[in-house]
């Protein structure tokens, strides 16, 4: 029944996976106070080594990128030395690896990272509380200037070199859910008046420029970006976004890059705006190597890559109630249901 989520693919001429089947980045919120990776989020890992590709939970570039407690950093050695014990156990256990880099932008809050602005495209501020911290509400951000901008771009490109000094077999830019990246790829939060917006080649800018940082920082083929073309958290639809997203994509065909993931909570989602699903707008202009996730269960899976819908399967939350989701599916087990009570621990 699902032979196609068992094939092996080459990604390029560095990566071969071993299965179809990622495990999607999950915020676990299991770093220690100073967001260095434990010991216990090691074995966490590795007992999920046999998926096909791990995306870890997003890990922020830098101390203002934080928006979430205890999430992991990769900007001091401390950092990296603790991502050392987690990618050393699942390249143990025969798997691979892949750090997501993160910033959270207009989503940030001072109370992590105390002195300093919350850096945006925009001054545009969502309405909310932090999760988790419900006590503390979102702030208006400042828009970033040219310089910080620049600055960020290092950033990501440092944090991805910091990636392959702990270990992992590439980085994912994530550059969706209504983050910093996809806060200029959208109009609700870009309304910028300078070579960073207005316009779609001037919105995707930052975005290309992080992925142009990052690829020489590291190689293309060690590079995945995560894309939100649809609208749908933290951030107002607009009709208009569709010409930045038809542009970011026909650039990124230009570039050598291990894939594209879709980011989104429910593939079943449709935008008028798209003409439908993210995953099916994002296949339609997008020519290489394509990931989608958002709810999908192993036979609903297996007929998406049948159809040839994407070439890659991100699973989520199945990970989190099964560590062997994929050797359960292959022997075709059932499957522990997922419960929020599971968030309190790592199993």
């Amino acid at each position: 029944m699902t032979s196609t989520l068992f094939k092996s693919l080459k990604l390029n001429d560095t990566l071969t996976l071993n299965n179809r089947i990622l495990m999607a980045p999950l915020t676990r919120c299991m770093a220690d106070d100073d967001l260095v990776p434990t010991d216990t989020m090691a074995s966490y890992y590795a007992r999920r080594a046999d998926s096909g590709l791990i995306i870890s939970e997003a890990t922020i570039i830098r101390p203002d990128g934080q928006g979430y407690p205890n999430t992991p950093g990769l900007f001091n050695q401390a950092q990296v030395d603790g991502w050392k014990k987690v990618t050393t156990a699942v390249h143990n256990a025969g798997g691979k690896i892949f750090a997501q880099l993160w910033h959270v932008g207009r989503v940030a809050h001072p109370y992590f990272f105390g002195e300093g602005d919350v850096l945006a495209p925009s001054a545009i501020g969502i309405e909310g509380t932090v999760p988790r911290m419900r006590d503390l509400q979102y702030q208006t951000p400042k828009e970033a200037s040219q310089a910080q901008i620049k600055q960020l771009v290092h950033d990501y490109a440092n944090a991805a070199k910091n990636a392959i000094e702990a270990g992992f077999d590439g980085v994912e830019i994530h550059g969706a859910n209504g983050y910093l990246i996809d806060q200029f790829l959208h109009y609700a939060s870009n309304q910028r008046q300078d070579e960073y917006g207005e316009t779609p080649d001037n919105m995707a800018r930052f975005a290309l420029e992080v992925v142009d940082a990052v690829v020489d920082a590291v190689g293309g083929e060690r590079v995945g970006l995560r894309l939100s073309p649809g609208a749908y958290f933290n951030m107002a639809p607009d009709n208009r976004d569709k010409a930045v997203f038809d542009y970011l994509l026909s650039q990124l065909n230009n570039k050598t890059l291990a894939f594209v993931h879709v980011g989104i909570f429910d593939d079943s989602m449709e935008f008028d705006y798209l003409g439908g699903k993210a995953s099916d707008y994002i296949r339609s202009l997008y020519n290489g190597t394509l990931v989608g996730v958002g709810g999908f269960t192993p036979s609903t899976a297996e007929a998406a890559l049948k159809d040839e819908r994407f070439d890659l399967v991100a699973i989520g939350r199945p990970f989190i109630a099964n560590p062997d989701y994929v050797s359960k599916v292959k022997s075709q087990q059932p499957l522990t249901a997922y419960s929020d009570d599971m968030l309190a621990e790592l199993i």
